[in-house]
Order: structure tokens, then sequence, then C-alpha cells
């Protein structure tokens, strides 16, 4: 099957896919910095406040499963919509909630509709360009999609400062208004075109493919391990730099907006390298860079030598890695099947938010969060090299 983009397909704008996409993630990290003020409103405990994150992290993860096949069966646009719609009514009931319950239960709905746009944006893409160019275009569009989360903290803490914690979920609300007008006026259908489009049964057999892939399996689970177990130490942050380096908790923000920034960085330098270099190499070396990094961060914490240069300093290059490494992760793996699209995005977002959530679980573990996130970043990192090597292993045999 040509891997060529079709040419009846119109170019959609990146622009779009990337306002789309980052909503998502967005409303995940604007809403960190107010769970103590969300907390003390609503008369929860810190452990309802922060299943508020991990239950999105969850929903991230478990919504994008369905997404992948639906898009497949009936197309991206009107699955994308839907996915909209459902974001957008979310977020004004959390903006209303009564009490924790309440917002949890809206946070799960939101990113089950906020995965919509991780799953269709990058279905999109690759369905209107060839592998190379896909990465490349995949590399501009995180390189948007990233300013919103290394600027989501400070916009938070400032929002909720200013005019209260339920503010985050009405400008969550509108943001969703605008990408649902943007998407009916300007974005076509991609996926499939006509009426020949697979039927349920065949859906089912190309995703139980995808999972006995061990080349699709293995760019899922290190792409997870390269990128999302970031999650870890974002999670920790709040607790290492206040607690454990005596530092205020309105820097935190600052700090967390600065990792951000290498994850943008990298996405930078992934559009470049791409198309210079082979894919393969770009993602293993650019993920060499992040498990050094841990390794650092790890033997300092280890040494007793942990400061906020050496946190900022570690997880800076770690994030630069993971940048780079994200989007080339994501095309080899979504690439292996070109068939179903759909589905291989949709299965390889939910190992990426599967991931994170565990690493986010597993960074509670212990009394030294910094010591628990370092260890999960360098395992983490040991993990995607071999499964990267695997993937290619079989990719080359198959």
């Amino acid at each position: 099957m040509s891997t060529t983009a079709p040419a009846t397909y119109p170019r959609v704008p990146l622009w779009l896919l990337a306002l789309i996409t980052f909503s998502g993630t967005l409303a995940m990290h604007i809403f960190v910095p107010a769970l103590p003020q969300a907390g003390a409103d609503l008369g929860a405990s810190t452990a309802a406040m922060q299943s508020t994150v991990s239950l999105y992290i969850l929903g991230l993860a478990v919504g994008q499963l369905a997404y992948g096949p639906l898009s497949d069966r009936f197309g991206r646009r009107p699955v994308l919509m839907g996915g909209l719609v459902l974001y957008t009514v979310s977020g004004l009931a959390a903006a209303m909630a009564p009490d924790a319950q309440a917002l949890i239960a809206a946070r799960l709905f939101q990113a089950l509709g906020g995965c919509a746009g991780l799953v269709l944006g990058r279905a999109i893409v690759r369905d209107t360009a060839a592998p190379q160019e896909a990465a490349r275009r995949l590399a501009l569009m995180n390189l948007m999609v990233t300013v919103g989360p290394g600027l989501a903290p400070l916009v938070g803490g400032a929002l909720a400062a200013s005019v209260g914690w339920r503010s985050i979920f009405y400008v969550l609300c509108g943001l969703g208004v605008v990408n649902f007008l943007f998407a009916w006026k300007m974005l076509p259908e991609t996926g499939h075109p006509g009426p020949a489009r697979p039927g349920s049964a065949t859906l089912a057999q190309n995703y139980l493919k995808l999972i006995r892939s061990r080349a699709f399996l293995g760019y899922s689970i290190g792409g997870g391990c390269a990128t999302t177990s970031m999650y870890a130490f974002i999670a920790s942050a709040p607790f290492i730099f206040t607690q454990e380096l005596h530092r205020p908790a309105h820097e935190v923000g600052i700090y967390l907006a600065l990792l951000i920034s290498g994850v943008w960085l990298g996405s930078m330098l992934a559009s470049r390298l791409i198309s210079r270099m082979p894919i393969e190499t770009v993602l293993v070396r650019a993920n060499w860079i992040s498990v050094l990094a841990a390794f650092v961060l790890l033997a300092g914490t280890l040494a007793g030598q942990l400061s906020v240069p050496l946190a900022v300093g570690c997880m800076f290059l770690f994030t630069l890695g993971v940048g780079t490494a994200a989007p080339a992760a994501l095309t080899q793996a979504i690439s292996v099947n070109p068939q179903v699209i759909g589905s291989a995005s949709g299965l390889y977002g939910f190992t990426q938010m599967a991931t994170g959530a565990l690493c986010t679980a597993l960074a509670g573990v212990g009394r030294d969060p910094a010591l628990a996130a370092a260890i999960i970043l360098a395992v983490s990192g040991v993990i995607a090299q071999a499964s990267f090597w695997l993937a290619s292993r079989h990719r080359a045999a198959a």
C-alpha cells in the first residue's frame, strides 16, 4: 500500500490540529497549581484533589482506545466533533461542581472528550502525509502543542489567585467552543473517504494485529517510557522543591515551565533532524540524552547533592530528549500498519498515558519523592532503549 498522501485529501492547517490536540493535555497541567485552593473551597482531602489529576490521566489513556477504532469506522471528523462537545460540556460541569466527587467525575469526562484531539490530530497528520513528512509535521505540531502545557502552570496559578479556581474551567469550556467552531468550519474528512469503510469485524481483527505486532508494541511501550515517564517528576515537583529543597511554592510553576520548555526545544530540534537523518537514529539518540540525564539526577540524589540547579538542569535535558524522541516514536508506531492509522494512534496514545499514570502512581511510593522520581526515570529510559531495539529488529525482519 502506498504511503504517499492521497492527492484528493486537502491539506489541513497544522495550527488547527495543534490547537485541538493541546487542549487535552492543557486541561491536565493548568489545574495543578489550583489544587490546594479548590480542595479548601470544597472541603476535600489532598488525596481527593490528587484524584482529579490521576483520573484525568487515566481518562486520557482509556478514551484513546475508543477513538482510534471509531474514527477508522466512522471517519475522523464526526468522531472528533463528538469528543469536542464532551470536552466543552464537561468543562462547564467542572466549573459548577458543588463538591469534590462531582469535580472528579467532570474531570474524568473532560479527559474522555479531550483525548479525541490527541488521537485524531495525530491520525489526520499521518492521513495526509508520507512517513518522513508526517514525522516532520508531527514535530512541528508538537512544537506548537507544548507551548500550552509550558504556560499552563503559570496561567492556572494566575487565574486561581485572581478570580478563583473555577475560572480555569470556564476558560477550558471556552476553548472547547472555539475548537468546535474551527473544526466545524475548516476540518475536512481525511480517513477512508467514501462508502468503503471497514466493518467492525475487520477493525477488531486489525486491532488484534497491532497488539500482536512486536514492532508496534516495542515502539509504543518504548515511546511511553521515553516520554510520559516525565509525569513522575512533574507530580513530585511541588514536594521536591518545597519540602526537600525549601523553595517557596510560587516558584514551582516557574520550574515546571522551564522543564516543559525543554520539550518545546526538543520538538524544534526534531523538526530539523528528521529531514537530515533516519527517524530511527533520531529516536534512539534523543532517548539516550534522557537516559543519561536521569542517571545523573539519580546519582546526585543518592549522593545527597540534590539542588535546584541540578534538578532543573537534569530534567531540562531529559525533556529535551522527550521532545525530540516523541514525534519519531509516534511516526514509527503508527506506520507499522498504514491501514489502521486511527487505531494505531489510539493504542499508542493509550500506552503513553497508561505509562504516565503508572509512573505518577509509583512516584508516590516511599518517603523521598526525588529518589522515587529519579529511579522511575532511569528505569523507564532503560526500558525504552530495549523496546526500541526490539521494535527495530522485528520491523526489519517483517
